[in-house]
């Protein structure tokens, strides 16, 4: 199969790479820049992405690839691009000019200025997505510029045998218009074969799982969202019901009413599930934690202790079982600076840096997809809607929902709160659009007056995104009359709330949780 390789330079976008290249319906997969040689070896690749990266390629212990590795691409007829940081690495390595300057960051407009397959069928200007300070001040030697910006006057650029393009902005991301289009147009220059779709991909998890654990016995870390239930029916289309048992537990940070619902969800699909209360444990080990790295840190450790006791119990009752089994998806991975070298950690995930089960093998296997892949598999394998359509929930629930510390008494004002925008979001036409929609409990509070009354209590923050992956998120302009009734039905109904306001921030440069 006809592949593209990503090379990883660490930035936070370069799994959307693979993602917008396999929506292309081309097989895409990420190489550390370290082992990027490997491609030479591959006969598959057609095609080679360079991402972007955190560091400056002026910096001496900047990640970067040999000039002689791109020389060899070229000469094997395989197409390079690179995306920022890769842009500037190209200039680099080719003896271009690269320095620091004003950076550009967010939406910026975008013009060709020279005629290139690149761009074709695009309209001269169109609105791409910036971030980065470094930019290229002069073309290698056998280059030309193919497009700019107000800023940056080496926005875009492409060898003259049409072998390397470099783009400073990132077509990956959805804020850039006709993004996709340029990754496409760079698969029909590499003429690259379109044989990628989830379909197939939903085969080959379900026989790797086969051949993997055989006759084992699988247990899993079952939440009831959208990537460990996948994750689920994925296992049990492979290995049967009889081998796979399900952890559910309740960590006491759940919603209203989502024990109860998890279960009756997880039942109906036959499954075998095995339920733990662990909430008084997590409260008391928890108390009078504020610091957000220290609270997930402690939840992961907790919530690892709690599974091991499940597992042992369901050992005594079913005889051993070999593989441990989690929903982590890419993203997770990534925002924890796991699957990347080079990559900052954002914030921990509990299912991505707690410790395997004693003795259990690992098995992930939708750890390489993005969540609306996760979605559409679903559909494929029949879990039902009203899971598939579950809005992203964290791990850690409501804990980091409450910022600074967590008590019983804020818990139940955050589980108030919640009911009532989830309630009231149903109700709004842009509900299906939105990836995500919550409140988030401040630790500081506001004054205000209830009753002709002065009243000192908490402040609320309504937020409310749109995004593709998770990866990137625009704010949802939500109706002005919707968030002044919400406002309203908040402070009313719950007491101890004197202040709702609305966060309008997009991913980057905050992240989706506030925490």
């Amino acid at each position: 199969m006809d592949k593209v390789v990503v090379i990883n330079f660490g930035s936070q976008y370069t799994h959307l790479i693979t993602t917008r290249i396999r929506e292309l319906g081309v097989y895409s997969e990420i190489i550390q820049f370290d082992e990027a040689n490997k491609v030479l070896y591959d006969d598959e690749v057609k095609a080679v992405i360079l991402s972007g990266g955190p560091k400056s390629v002026l910096d001496l212990d900047s990640p970067k690839v040999a000039r002689e590795l791109l020389e060899n691409l070229i000469t094997k007829k395989i197409k390079i691009l690179g995306i920022c940081y890769g842009h500037q690495l190209i200039a680099h390595l080719f003896d271009g000019n690269v320095e620091k300057g004003v950076g550009e960051y967010g939406p910026v407009r975008f013009r060709v200025i020279h005629k290139s397959k690149l761009f074709k069928g695009l309209p001269q200007e169109f609105i791409v997505w910036m971030s980065h300070s470094d930019h290229v001040t002069k073309v290698p030697k056998g280059f030309r510029v193919i497009g700019k910006t107000d800023n940056c006057e080496i926005a875009a650029m492409e060898s003259e045998d049409e072998m390397i393009f470099g783009v400073q902005f990132h077509p990956e991301v959805v804020h850039t218009q006709f993004g996709k289009e340029i990754l496409n147009n760079f698969l029909k220059l590499a003429r690259v074969k379109r044989e990628w779709n989830l379909k197939n991909v939903a085969e080959r998890i379900i026989k790797e799982i086969k051949e993997t654990v055989k006759n084992g016995k699988v247990v899993l870390a079952a939440s009831g969202g959208v990537d460990s239930t996948v994750t689920a029916a994925l296992i049990k289309k492979a290995i049967g019901k009889d081998n796979l048992f399900l952890v559910f537990i309740n960590t006491g940070f759940l919603r209203d009413g989502e024990p109860e619902e998890v279960l009756n969800n997880l039942k109906k699909m036959n499954f075998n599930v095995f339920y733990v209360d662990a909430s008084e444990k997590f409260l008391k080990a928890l108390k009078g934690i504020s610091d957000p790295e220290e609270k997930r840190r402690i939840f992961a450790k907790i919530y690892a202790e709690t599974l091991k006791e499940a597992i042992k119990e369901l050992e005594r009752k079913y005889g051993r079982i070999d593989f441990f089994a989690q929903g982590t998806i890419y993203p997770d991975k990534i925002e924890s600076g796991v699957a990347q070298k080079m990559a900052d950690r954002i914030k921990s995930h509990h299912n991505v840096v707690s410790p395997i089960p004693e003795g259990k093998k690992l098995l992930e296997p939708i750890a390489s997809l993005y969540k609306y892949e996760v979605r559409e598999i679903g559909k494929i394998l029949g879990v039902p809607d009203n899971i598939l359509k579950r809005k992203p929930f964290p791990g850690p629930g409501l804990l980091i929902r409450i910022l600074g510390s967590v008590d019983e008494k804020k818990l139940q004002i955050c589980r108030k709160v919640h009911k009532i925008v989830e309630e009231e979001a149903k109700k709004l036409k842009e509900y299906d659009e939105l990836w995500q929609i919550f409140p988030v409990l401040l630790d500081s509070k506001s004054v205000g007056i209830k009753g002709d009354k002065r009243a000192y209590g908490y402040i609320v923050v309504i937020r409310a995104v749109k995004s593709i992956d998770g990866m990137t998120a625009d704010i949802a302009e939500l109706p002005w009359k919707w968030l002044r009734e919400i406002a309203t039905k908040i402070t009313g109904e719950v007491p101890e709330v004197t202040r709702v306001v609305f966060d309008i921030t997009t991913k980057p440069p905050a992240t989706i949780e506030l925490e």
